[in-house]
């Protein structure tokens, strides 16, 4: 493999290969052009495939199991009610530009999801949608957020309550919000010195929670001729532009990788996942909510109480374990047997008709190789991540909704994003096999940086 000069890596959060590299491949020429000469295909995804920590694991190799990150929040302790944020602090591995870094090599990181408070690398960043407000030490160095709000005009860390009826309003924000991020891309590329180019553009994401039931006539809420119908199209026209208007400002010695985190599908609709384990008798509630309310600020008795979840894109399952939680009630003898039984149950679940859902409950240690700080003791795909998991309880007799308990949300997470690597003396075609966790490999020897110990992924370019 002949080694390019500097890598440059396009990040589409939900990057869908049924969306760009199918239904909407004639609206994007210039994402087309590129595979024709790309190694390209569906990247499989990370267990659970959602943005915190997809993007830290395609950026070091490892697993959410070895980062000890399952999601956005995380359990501190075995305690109930201790819950993280997921910073950059959580990441406690070397992440590819930090590895460049310390080989001499200069970063332009920007957007890249996990990177909130920005850390000192060799180059520059831009952190996340994370950041509290652009009030907040966003970038590294400190004096380069002047710059950033100056050539945006005001930057926009994220779309506000994108999970919302004002449909009219999300759009526009998306819209904006890639024509920014593609507009900072090309200042900061052709300003800043640079090896590795990483950033990543949350339009995507944003877009098909907001707007997947009305552009996809397959989705059970779709209605036919609604104004909302070609915003897809009109979308993946415009970051086709943006790509174009990109690619144009790299030096020819740039090999380029388009690449996402997880796919997305249409939802289903949620399931009632601790209605449901209240309805078995496993979580005891002292006093009934009066209304919808989050499980964590729900009177639970601990003494009475088997398992609780936390809800989710999918959904999180944890046992109340004697000698582990403060109040555990399952005997350590017993836990495997109790969690078979759960396992069984879930994986047994019908839908509102009556059809089995096809959901699937894994254990940590049968999907990860090392298991590090509290992981569920089952991650739980309802429907096969077709359905959303609902935590809040308190919404009345019945276990499926069809109101998503944050907000209106038209797609669920899949476990498929993409992935089209192309740049000189590098293979082309297409590929049935590319694993997220190949992206930190393939990179570093790119780079020129030699292999990393216990990397999961393999070298595919």
């Amino acid at each position: 493999m002949a080694a390019p000069a500097r890598v440059a890596v396009v990040g589409l959060d939900c990057g869908t290969p049924e969306l760009l590299f199918d239904r909407h491949a004639d609206d994007m020429p210039t994402l087309r052009k590129l595979t024709e000469q790309a190694l390209w295909g569906p990247l499989r995804s990370v267990v659970p495939p959602i943005t915190v920590p997809a993007w830290s694991c395609m950026a070091s190799g490892l697993t959410p199991g070895e980062l000890g990150v399952y999601g956005f929040r995380n359990r501190s302790d075995h305690s109930y009610d201790k819950l993280a944020f997921a910073t950059s602090k959580a990441i406690k591995v070397p992440r590819l530009w930090d590895r460049l870094g310390a080989a001499g090599g200069q970063s332009v990181v920007l957007g890249v999801p996990g990177t909130y408070p920005p850390s000192a690398i060799q180059g520059c960043m831009v952190s996340c949608f994370m950041a509290p407000s652009t009030d907040a030490a966003f970038t590294h160095p400190p004096e380069l957020r002047d710059e950033v709000q100056q050539v945006t005009g005001g930057y926009v860390l994220d779309v506000a309550d994108f999970r919302s009826d004002d449909k009219a309003r999300v759009a526009q924000q998306v819209f904006d919000m890639t024509e920014q991020r593609f507009e900072l891309a090309r200042h900061l590329a052709t300003t800043r010195p640079w090896d590795l180019f990483w950033f990543v553009d949350m339009g995507p994401d944003r877009l098909h929670h907001g707007f997947w039931s009305h552009c996809d006539p397959s989705h059970p809420r779709h209605e036919p001729g609604n104004r909302h119908a070609g915003v897809f199209t009109d979308y993946y026209r415009a970051l086709d532009r943006h790509l174009a208007s990109f690619l144009e400002a790299l030096p020819d010695d740039t090999a380029v990788l388009v690449v996402s985190d997880h796919g997305a599908q249409p939802m289903l609709g949620g399931f009632r996942f601790n209605q449901w384990l209240v309805d078995q008798g496993l979580l005891v509630l002292a006093e009934a909510p009066a209304g919808p309310t989050p499980v964590n600020q729900a009177r639970i008795d601990w003494s009475r109480t088997t398992a609780w979840g936390d809800g989710g894109y999918y959904g999180r399952l944890f046992l109340n374990v004697e000698g582990r939680e403060p109040t555990g009630t399952v005997p350590a003898s017993r836990y495997e047997e109790v969690r078979q039984e759960l396992v069984d149950a879930l994986e047994s679940l019908v839908d509102h008709r009556g059809h089995r859902m096809g959901t699937r409950a894994l254990r940590p240690e049968e999907v990860y190789p090392e298991v590090r700080g509290v992981a569920p003791d089952l991650v739980v795909y309802f429907g096969d991540l077709r359905w959303r998991a609902v935590g809040s309880i308190g919404h009345g007799p019945g276990l499926f909704t069809f109101e998503n308990d944050t907000g209106p949300d038209d797609a669920n997470h899949a476990e498929n994003g993409v992935f089209a690597l192309v740049g000189d003396g590098l293979p082309s075609g297409r590929r049935a096999d590319l694993s997220i966790y190949d992206v930190a490999p393939t990179l570093q020897r790119m780079l020129g940086l030699p292999a990393t110990p216990g990397q999961r992924g393999r070298i595919v370019a």
